[in-house]
């Protein structure tokens, strides 16, 4: 092998590491707060202020906390639970389906004030969600759906980020010529859609679905304004008031909330995000793969 080829090698080899290395201390600083939660998770309140942080305590109190999570106040954590799974799951199916229609719609046809409505929903993306938050309120108490489960899924549905997605997606994906095809062979528009249109859109509707999902599951802003029931309130919104009660050290009923009780909800209300992104990470994968075979 010539200098020049040994110099070159070498270049490629320090380039490799560099990247490893940059990707390995990322990778680090993304898991260390996991990895604190769940060693927080395991101790008791008294050891979160007594121990090392970044190790586990003398014994295991994990499970006695998740007990504890579970029971406290009649069970009141596994309601914001069920509420944050229906909300998150209804509007991110919702979020998904109008915004793979609007984005096959905008790919595909052409209408009277197509342009107008793609600038709108460009400019919509682009807009705070905290200024649209007072005008959302108002609106949904003119309709007395203040404290209803409608409060929280109606707004999640409305994507414009989403239908922005999908309809760049749609108009790499689809072929014209694969649609009219179909067209010629009798297919109506609806039989188009569900039957050619929809799996190849799959990858793109998984990803508006679990943006969505992620989303409605971490809003604390927007169920804290429309929720004065606890029997309403999502997850965050619950654990949000706990760490105020245990913050001042005051208690409701049956429970004085604790930090380790916190932590442990925390650490709970993460694994059905986490066992959603390893479900559906497969058809991100086809979605890569699709444009390599594409003719």
């Amino acid at each position: 092998m010539t200098r020049d080829g040994e110099f070159g090698a070498a270049r490629r080899i320090g380039n490799k590491v560099f990247l490893v290395s940059v990707l390995g201390v990322a990778l680090i600083y993304f898991l260390i707060p996991f990895y604190w939660l769940i060693v927080a998770s395991t101790k008791t309140n008294a050891e979160l202020s007594s121990t090392f942080g970044l190790w586990f305590g003398s014994g295991n109190a994990l499970w006695d906390n998740v007990v504890s999570v579970l029971t406290a106040v009649d069970g009141v954590y596994v309601t914001w639970l069920r509420n944050t799974a229906f909300y998150s799951v209804t509007a991110a199916v919702g979020a998904a389906l109008i915004a793979t229609l609007a984005g096959y719609a905008f790919a595909k046809f052409e209408f009277r004030g197509r342009k107008p409505l793609l600038a709108v929903i460009l400019i919509s993306v682009a807009v705070p969600v905290t200024i649209l938050i007072v005008p959302l309120f108002l609106m949904l108490a003119k309709m007395q759906l203040i404290n209803t489960p409608w409060a929280m899924i109606l707004p999640s549905m409305v994507s414009p980020f989403g239908v922005y997605l999908m309809w760049i997606f749609a108009e790499e994906t689809l072929p014209v010529e694969l649609l009219e095809a179909a067209r010629i062979d009798g297919a109506g528009e609806f039989r188009v859609f569900t039957q050619i249109a929809l799996p190849l859109l799959a990858p793109g509707f998984v990803t508006v679905l679990l943006f969505s999902f992620v989303g409605t599951w971490n809003n604390y802003f927007l169920p804290l304004l429309v929720y004065s029931d606890s029997q309403y309130y999502p997850l965050t919104v619950g654990l949000a008031q706990w760490n105020l009660q245990a913050t001042a050290g005051i208690g409701s009923g049956q429970l004085y909330a604790t930090h380790a009780m916190i932590l442990t909800g925390a650490l709970i209300a993460i694994v059905p995000l986490t066992l959603a992104f390893l479900f559906l990470q497969r058809f991100w994968q086809s979605g890569l793969t699709f444009g390599s075979v594409k003719g």
